[in-house]
């Protein structure tokens, strides 16, 4: 069945997600207050079921009680029926296809509206975030490196606003690659209006994401809690042009604030939309001059975060049966590996040996990464990864 229109939890009959809804658009209950409930009560069920005293206790106030009473059935009912629509689904805290990432960071949204192939969100992704109105070279740039990056592997995420987050968007979609879209509208409201169509292509290639209700407009205090899921979801942050009061720097602070990594590509002293990535630059983000830098960077945190999720990097018949798959799937993952052997060898000596150009050998040694069969070691080199049952 399609990824695109499978969406079981949002069954009228499915109560948990009607709880989580109920409390969801209770008046005055944001996604702090309403984590706080969920620390002191443990479940959406018993945060609806405790009483009036327990809830004061908790810090609500009269008003909100009588909110959660009342059951916002209106708007419940009105969920339902959107996620009803095919491509459409609805997420709450607590569903396994909840993203992994997004899940870890300190504020999650509750409640996640969907649109599009929702398994693209549990994928590796790159934020890349930039100025609103970025120089022409600034767009190429962001075209430019959110296509190879695609290419390789990681999905691109950014939110949909004009300037560099439209170019990265079209990069993905235009190497053929999913992207996600984070909206800090309602998924029925594109904002800005101009992005309908892109919205819409990348709903049928990737994923509109929101944790607004479908019909909210846009406010502007909206437009930063979507950054930090734009970072939330994603291993890294790459801001490119953006000035120092840019909401770029907001997605990238957040990113920071998550433990996840930000890089930023330098420009010219005298350009102002330079100013915002050289203060990331010094307060730490890693400078960024090709795809590569990323990709390096990335391939090791994509294995830790694969061990923080408790997935198995290699599947349990063998590592040789994982390689196996891979050769077969294309011949020139065969020379790479034969390239490598059990001790460090560097990128210029795996070129040497295999034939590849640079640029393929850097994307496929990402890949091998994310699958747990090469490693990288002090001096940018790379190992291949012994499974440990055949040493035994």
């Amino acid at each position: 069945m399609d990824a695109q229109n499978t969406n079981p939890s949002t069954e009228v009959g499915h109560r948990p997600l009607v709880d989580w809804l109920r409390i969801f658009h209770t008046p005055g209950i944001g996604s702090r207050r309403f984590h706080r409930l969920l620390e002191i009560f443990g479940t959406p069920a018993c945060i609806l079921q405790a009483s009036r005293q327990a809830l004061l206790g908790a810090g609500l106030n009269n008003s909100q009680v009588e909110g959660l009473r009342s059951g916002q059935q209106q708007a419940v009912d009105a969920d339902l029926e959107w996620a009803g629509r095919d491509g459409n689904h609805l997420l709450c805290l607590d569903d396994a296809q909840y993203p992994a990432m997004l899940r870890q960071i300190p504020d999650p949204p509750p409640v996640l509206y969907i649109r599009g192939y929702i398994d693209h969100l549990s994928h590796h992704q790159i934020a890349i975030v930039g100025s609103r109105n970025p120089t022409q070279p600034g767009l190429e740039t962001a075209r430019s490196f959110a296509s190879h990056l695609s290419r390789c592997g990681l999905v691109i995420c950014s939110g949909l606003a004009l300037g560099i987050d439209a170019s990265a968007h079209e990069g993905a979609l235009a190497a053929g690659q999913p992207t996600v879209a984070v909206m800090g509208t309602g998924l029925n409201r594109v904002y800005p209006a101009r992005h309908r169509e892109l919205a819409h292509r990348i709903a049928e290639q990737g994923v509109l994401v929101s944790e607004f209700a479908p019909d909210t407009g846009p406010k502007q205090g909206h437009f930063p809690r979507r950054n930090r899921i734009i970072s939330g979801l994603s291993l890294g942050t790459l801001v490119i042009e953006a000035a120092l009061r840019s909401g770029s720097l907001t997605t990238a602070r957040h990113a920071m604030e998550q433990g996840r990594e930000v890089f930023a590509i330098p420009g010219s002293i005298n350009n102002p939309l330079a100013r915002g990535c050289h203060r990331l630059i010094r307060e730490g983000a890693k400078l960024v001059e090709t795809a590569e830098d990323i990709l390096e960077e990335l391939g090791t945190l994509a294995k830790t975060q694969l061990i923080l999720e408790n997935t198995s990097i290699i599947p349990d018949n063998s590592e040789q049966l994982q390689i196996d798959k891979i050769q077969a799937a294309d011949p020139d993952y065969t020379r790479l590996v034969q390239a490598m052997a059990y001790e460090p060898v560097s990128i210029d000596t795996i070129v040497i040996r295999s034939g590849l150009t640079p640029e393929e050998v850097s994307s496929m040694l990402l890949i091998l990464e994310l699958q747990g069969l090469v490693t990288t070691v002090p001096g940018g080199c790379y190992v291949r990864v012994e499974n440990e049952r055949n040493c035994t």
